[in-house]
């Protein structure tokens, strides 16, 4: 989502609303108050396209992106020097989009010097956000265990791909394919699903335990399971059906 117009190129303009600050250099920088990075280069210089860049990055990176990946930003207009005087130098952004940064996107930001405003300008951007992605680098089918799937690690734009699968606390190998994905796409959270381990007609092994005694047999399972899940299941003795957790592969545990 864009703001109404687009200038020709980057101007000045007459308001301003509440904002996040960040100035022109360090923004890993911790102890400085939420919004300002300290700007090392309090002596007379132009502002140029590269700083400008850079500070547009390090505030929206900070405030948007955050850790979804590293964010690459493009000036789609030419920028034009701003001479600074001897002060550090702040940059304000007082307008995004309401969805935040976006493949294209225009942003509205001021540039403080000590107590004097530099002016107000409005900046139409192209933003890549990079991070290192599962990809499938042969044909991967569905139930396919991911541990044991075809898969690469690339680093790719995230920024129109949100679903991107990152990883996790979840093991690899506790994963399965949920559909089947073409080589080269990017492995997404969707695409994945806790990994089944008893399926239904399965003949599995239920152990009952009843305080410290604890009684094997044998049973039939009559829905498939992941790990953790309840089940239903059949003695195949008594025909008698009963309902238990899955602990493995093959493994049904029966609390009485």
């Amino acid at each position: 989502m864009g703001f109404a117009s687009e200038p020709s190129a980057a101007s000045p303009l007459s308001t301003s609303v509440d904002s996040n600050t960040v100035s022109s250099a360090r923004p890993e920088t911790a102890s400085l108050p939420f919004g300002t990075v300290e700007d090392t280069n309090a002596a007379p210089h132009a502002l140029d396209e590269s700083e400008v860049k850079n500070l547009l990055t390090a505030v929206l990176q900070r405030d948007y992106v955050r850790d979804l990946g590293e964010l690459d930003l493009t000036l789609k207009h030419p920028w034009a020097s701003v001479t600074v005087s001897n002060a550090p130098v702040l940059l304000k952004v007082v307008e995004v989009p309401m969805l935040g940064v976006a493949s294209s996107f225009i942003v509205r930001f001021e540039l403080v010097a000590g107590n004097e405003s530099l002016g107000l300008w409005q900046m139409p951007l192209a933003a890549r956000v990079w991070r290192d992605v599962w990809v499938a680098h042969s044909q991967l089918h569905r139930g396919q265990v991911f541990g044991n799937a075809d898969c690469v690690r690339e680093r790719r734009d995230v920024l129109t791909t949100r679903e991107a699968y990152l990883g996790g606390d979840t093991e690899p190998a506790e994963l399965e394919l949920a559909q089947g994905v073409s080589p080269g796409a990017t492995i997404l959270t969707h695409h994945l699903k806790p990994r089944t381990l008893v399926r239904r007609g399965q003949v599995a092994e239920a152990v009952v335990r009843d305080g410290g005694m604890a009684i094997s047999l044998k049973v039939e399972v009559l829905e498939d399971g992941t790990m953790g899940q309840q089940v239903r299941v059949r003695n195949v003795q008594s025909n008698h059906e009963f309902r238990g957790k899955v602990e493995n592969e093959g493994t049904i545990s029966v609390s009485l």
